[in-house]
């Protein structure tokens, strides 16, 4: 009960927010919590000016932190809230007033065991960036053991920013069960499990830990690569609530007069920007999931640099493998082809028509792929494929809503570069050698080889088990559990009944024996 008052005591103070940005309609769609809404627009003036998505994400910005982060989130969910508001909520600036340096000295040295003067020898106390997770300041370490000092940037997590998010979660895991519960509709969406998956990865944002072994991951799967690298972890000064790394110095990715005054080619650029996030999607199944223009810096030889592995995405290679048949689908015009991949996955229930959903594939696919070739986006169009799904019952697939945001900003950057030619095009060497590896024959093959490895893998332990239960027999017969000779007597099934069965599996083993 007392949860239960303190989540509408919060859930109305939200309400209030919402209302006084005239932005209720996210609680008004969903239809939960109705007195709470009632009561906050009886109470609020709205008259917040802008487009619908534009007040949410001033509504978000004013409640706070975890807010900030849950309209980043449902940016990528237009299948929810409508291209329009979630292109809005995309923008929403996750930029806060920075804590006390204070704040800082305080939580560096009780995070790592010292004061922050025996970790840098210079540390600026004025911010370089202030975001609702951590902020940022340049610092230069104490020198080594040989006197070398190096230049980094050092993120420190804002004081406070854990509990809040921790009650704010409880209240939206609340919600979120309560929509389920009372509009069936909701359930394809997976509003349980959408709030899940955000708690996990703003959970996992607020342990610098992780964010800092994501970057060496991505620095492990680019070894040796020239285009493209993510600066040093200094591990010695990175724990939970700090991180230490390398500092960056170098070009924002949207600075084209910039960029072109330093002899750098735009064109160049965007190749190796499309060029370093399919890698990461298809190649390593592991993404910088937030790659605009702050997070992405252009060293003056043309190096890629990225920064900020806070909000990554993970693809297995199954899935990769759907996702790239299904584009080819798309791309080559083989619609039919493309809607078969959704049934093949489990994406689109088994009972739908394959036939009407590829209707709905060409239907989506024909205005923009009879685009000129610099205007095709495909991130637009697996956008517009999620939207169209519901009539399908498609459940959400968090991680490829992920993916399709990622992509929309990544082409952003590749617009804003060079609005004339089309990023994806410039990859297509690197695609049609992916498609060879992983969709054609040889590939097949290689699946089937690995199948057959897994089951002889099996093998062994097929043989223990049987030699356990025939061992078994040998010391007196099978035994078994009181309470399933009970239920065998309860269902009537006889020793007939089970003959063909034990045989099969007798045989069985004696073929793999011999």
């Amino acid at each position: 009960m007392f949860q239960y008052a303190r989540n509408l005591a919060r859930l109305l103070t939200i309400a209030r927010v919402l209302a006084r940005h005239d932005a209720l309609f996210p609680l008004e769609h969903l239809r939960v919590a109705k007195p709470a809404v009632w009561l906050a627009k009886a109470i609020s003036r709205r008259n917040a000016p802008g487009r619908p998505g534009q007040k949410l994400a001033a509504a978000f910005v004013e409640l706070g932190p975890s807010f900030i982060k849950l309209g980043q989130a449902l940016s990528t969910r237009a299948d929810l809230l409508g291209d329009e508001v979630a292109a809005d909520l995309s923008n929403l600036q996750d930029d806060l007033p920075p804590f006390p340096f204070e704040e800082v000295q305080r939580v560096i040295s009780e995070e790592m065991d010292q004061p922050l003067e025996a970790l840098y020898s210079q540390f600026d106390p004025t911010p370089v960036a202030a975001a609702s997770i951590a902020q940022v300041h340049f610092a230069l370490t104490t020198p080594d053991e040989n006197g070398v000092v190096d230049e980094v940037a050092v993120k420190v997590l804002r004081p406070g920013v854990e509990e809040a998010f921790h009650k704010d979660i409880a209240l939206l895991q609340w919600l979120a069960r309560m929509a389920e519960y009372t509009q069936p509709w909701l359930r394809r969406m997976k509003p349980v499990e959408t709030v899940r998956a955000f708690e996990e990865s703003v959970t996992i944002e607020m342990d610098l830990r992780f964010e800092a072994a994501a970057a060496c991951e991505i620095a492990e799967n680019f070894a040796g690569d020239e285009t493209f690298r993510v600066p040093g972890v200094d591990w010695r000064r990175t724990g939970r609530r700090v991180m230490t790394q390398e500092r960056v110095r170098g070009m924002s990715t949207d600075e084209r007069d910039a960029l072109i005054a330093a002899g750098i080619d735009p064109m160049e650029v965007v190749r190796n920007a499309a060029n370093t996030f399919f890698n990461m999607v298809f190649r390593d199944g592991f993404f910088h999931a937030d790659m605009h223009p702050g997070n992405m810096f252009v060293q003056a030889d043309g190096t890629l640099v990225a920064v900020d592995f806070g909000i990554m995405g993970r693809i297995d290679r199954k899935t990769r493998r759907h996702l790239g048949e299904m584009l080819m689908g798309f791309l080559t015009g083989n619609y039919r082809r493309a809607a078969e991949v959704h049934f093949e996955a489990g994406w689109i229930p088994a009972d739908k028509s394959v036939e009407q959903f590829t209707q709905a594939c060409r239907s989506i696919a024909e205005p923009i792929m009879g685009k000129p070739l610099n205007e095709i986006s495909v991130a637009r169009l697996l956008g517009q494929l999620f939207q169209v799904t519901e009539t399908f019952q498609m459940q959400a697939q968090p991680q490829l809503l992920l993916l399709q945001k990622s992509m929309l900003v990544t082409e952003g950057v590749g617009r804003t570069l060079d609005p004339n030619v089309n990023m994806w095009e410039l990859s297509r060497p690197l695609v049609e050698a992916w498609m060879v590896d992983n969709l054609g024959p040889q590939a097949k093959l290689m699946d089937g080889m690995e199948k057959l490895s897994s089951t002889v893998e099996k093998l062994p332990r097929i043989l223990d088990a049987a030699d356990h239960v025939f061992g078994g027999a040998d010391k007196g017969g099978f035994r078994l559990h009181p309470d399933s000779i009970k239920a065998m007597r309860g269902s009537r099934i006889s020793v007939f009944t089970l003959a063909p069965w034990i045989l099969a599996a007798v045989l069985g083993v004696l073929l793999l024996l011999d």
